[in-house]
């Protein structure tokens, strides 16, 4: 098992209380010390969080994050993202830039990504991907 970092999907599964989600987390925890999320999965829950006013969610996610190692852009990450958008673009197979921001942090901190949307994050050359869904 590679150490991983938690797409925003899989995050809201595990908040939901997916059964599978919830079982590879355990399984994960048991190799690893925490689970690993990106700052752009932070602010992708919050606000859909903040749009719904959802404030039971929102403190469940705080928990969640309190345990969870928050990893940051950095200039590795953004220049590792940048080389996907030009990648993609060049390919016509152009992706959203929070995904393209999320897969630069996986790759520049030597991680699998961990999504339901293998369908964007499959696209990514040097991304390894698995769902926890499945």
């Amino acid at each position: 098992m590679k150490p991983a970092l938690i797409d925003t999907d899989i995050v809201s599964y595990f908040l939901k209380g997916n059964d599978k989600v919830n079982f590879r987390f355990d399984e994960y925890l048991k190799h690893f010390q925490s689970i690993n999320i990106s700052i752009i999965t932070y602010y992708e829950v919050i606000s859909g969080l903040a749009f719904k006013n959802a404030e039971k969610q929102f403190l469940i996610f705080e928990q969640f994050c309190s345990a969870a190692n928050m990893l940051y852009l950095t200039k590795d990450s953004i220049w590792k993202s940048a080389e996907i958008y030009s990648q993609q673009r060049i390919k016509g197979e152009p992706i959203d830039d929070i995904d393209i921001l999320i897969a630069g942090i996986a790759i520049s901190n030597g991680l699998n990504l961990v999504t339901n949307n293998l369908r964007h994050f499959g696209k990514i050359e040097g991304l390894d991907v698995e769902n926890w869904n499945d």
